[in-house]
């Protein structure tokens, strides 16, 4: 939902390479190596196994930006691909443990089925966004907007979403991706009132800050009994050192960001090939390839999607490998998040990428544009209030007053030359600061009068509640 979808749609050849063909490439490659590697483990299994940790995992990868300094489009790169691959990835699996379960396996049906759960996942996303946007807007209309209803809504949004595609046997996880990114282009319809906005925004951010400390509390959870069944996982292998299972761990990590390099890699090569003649990077950097592959983190989708794994085959016997196949996606997770939080940093020191887009001067565009719609609205309503009225002049003077703050706006930003857009941004700044030491005078003040019970409790809290509306503006 929060993520720009200009951003998605300007890359989406790229996210889609990543989101589909690196996940069928690491299903094939990392399967047959987990195979090679530990014999005792079926094909079916370890292409199960592979499947799972192939997709990577969107609140890892925000987590890991936190701490290191990811560029912006190779940010929104990594997020679109870590929201769809997870449809492709859960897909391969179910794939893998029906052959591993029954022993048979169709192309015809596998591509089928694929199709199925892409296609028809993203259209119960769409349909059921749409759906109830129109019950809100129709209750918003009759009975007005409740914000904590609203709220409410968008959190509940994409489980509706997700529960409908479940229902059909189609991705719920596309469902509710499909739903995020249509719930962004209702909401730029502004229809929604300023609070619910606000208090929307915050509940989001609350939502992610839990989201993204979830992923190390499951594991926290879960590492304890799956190192109970150590020495009875390593007896599966054929082994007696335990150590061997730190080697599978690793070999698995090198596998995976291999994969990652060479399709990464291969990728870009292809990309510029298309852009052949237009402005482009001349060649593709090792760097930059290297930090794409060490981004790829996995997180709580593998570690949820391992533990479906079935307890027994369709004859009654035990899944083979199932312990095993759970250690070592943990022990995956684990070493990937660790490696990147402590290699990425590194490694982003000295990437080339080609220069962000600078949107100060779209953003200097738009606020001129604004501010004369603004204008011209304020002078309609002037007109409309003063109609008919003793004293239309009263009106008139309160006017100019409102659209001097607009005319202001303008004037300093009217001209896109150089000095004056250099000079407007540090006049904002300066007035940024400015307001910003006002508001805290204020605040400091009213908290002072309510200690010394000069003015009433409910009072101070109302006058306190303005200014902090105030200063959001500003921080």
């Amino acid at each position: 939902w929060r993520i720009p979808k200009e951003a998605l749609f300007r890359d989406r050849v790229v996210i889609l390479e990543l989101a589909l063909g690196l996940v069928v490439f690491t299903v094939l490659g990392l399967g047959f190596l987990i195979h090679w590697l530990i014999p005792a483990m079926p094909l079916a299994v370890a292409f199960a196994l592979a499947a799972i940790l192939s997709p990577t995992d969107p609140i890892a990868v925000q987590a890991i930006a936190g701490r290191a300094p990811i560029p912006k489009r190779l940010m929104h790169i990594l997020e679109g691909e870590s929201l769809l691959n997870d449809a492709s990835g859960l897909t391969c699996m179910r794939i893998a443990v029906l052959a591993a379960t029954t022993g048979a396996f169709s192309l015809s049906s596998a591509f089928g089925t694929f199709a199925w759960l892409a296609l028809a996942g993203v259209a119960v996303g769409i349909v059921v966004t749409l759906a109830i946007g129109l019950v809100k807007a129709f209750i918003s209309r009759r009975w007005g907007e409740d914000v904590g209803g609203q709220i409410l809504i968008s959190l509940l949004m994409p489980f509706a979403a997700y529960l409908a595609a479940e229902a059909i046997h189609a991705s719920g996880i596309l469902a509710a991706v499909a739903a995020g990114v249509t719930m962004s282009f209702t909401e730029r319809q502004g229809s929604a009132l300023a609070a619910t906005r606000i208090r929307r925004a915050v509940v989001w951010d609350t939502v992610q800050f839990v989201a993204n400390g979830l992923i190390f509390v499951i594991l926290g959870e879960q590492m304890p009994s799956i190192m109970a069944r150590a020495a009875e996982v390593i007896r599966s292998t054929e082994h007696d050192e335990i150590w061997w299972l730190g080697v599978y761990v690793f070999a698995i990590v090198a596998a995976l960001a291999a994969l990652r390099f060479v399709w990464v890699w291969t990728s870009l090569k292809l990309t510029l090939f298309r852009r052949k003649g237009r402005s482009a990077p001349p060649k593709v950097g090792l760097r930059l390839v290297a930090v794409m592959s060490l981004a790829g983190v996995r997180g709580a989708i593998t570690l949820a999607g391992i533990l479906t794994l079935p307890f027994y085959l369709s004859d009654g016997s035990p899944m083979p490998a199932r312990n095993l196949a759970i250690f070592l996606a943990a022990g995956v997770i684990i070493v990937s998040l660790v490696l990147a939080t402590i290699a990425l940093p590194r490694l982003l020191r000295g990437v080339q990428l080609p220069p962000e887009d600078d949107h100060q001067a779209e953003e200097n565009r738009s606020r001129v544009a604004a501010a004369w719609a603004a204008i011209r609205a304020i002078e309609d309503a002037q007109h409309a209030m003063a109609e008919g009225k003793v004293d239309p002049d009263f009106y008139a003077e309160t006017a100019t007053r409102v659209m001097e703050v607009y005319r202001h706006r303008i004037d300093m930003r009217a001209s896109m030359e150089e000095d004056a857009v250099v000079q407007a941004r540090r006049a904002d700044d300066i007035e940024r600061r400015l307001r910003l030491t006002g508001l805290a005078a204020e605040r400091e003040e009213l908290v002072r009068l309510g200690r010394q019970r000069l003015i009433d409790e409910e009072t101070a809290r109302k006058l306190i509640r303005e200014i902090d509306l105030q200063e959001l503006r500003y921080v």
